[in-house]
């Protein structure tokens, strides 16, 4: 049985944070906390995280103002 914990509800495992990239650039994406979504900066794409699992759907991301 492993002793490892799910992170809290609400927050992203650090560790898939480092494996993620954008599906669209295969660049980095940085955790927005407050909006609770995977931000890349270079496609102006906001991905949701529902349910603690992020949606890494182009269709279903939010594009960035700007």
């Amino acid at each position: 049985m492993s002793t490892e914990t799910a992170p809290p509800a609400g927050t992203v495992d650090p560790r898939l944070l480092e494996i993620l990239v954008c599906p669209v650039t295969k660049g980095p994406l940085r955790y927005d906390r407050e909006k609770n979504e995977l931000v890349s900066e270079r496609a102006g794409l906001a991905y949701p995280i529902r349910d603690g699992i992020p949606i890494m759907l182009p269709d279903e991301a939010r594009k960035l103002a700007g």
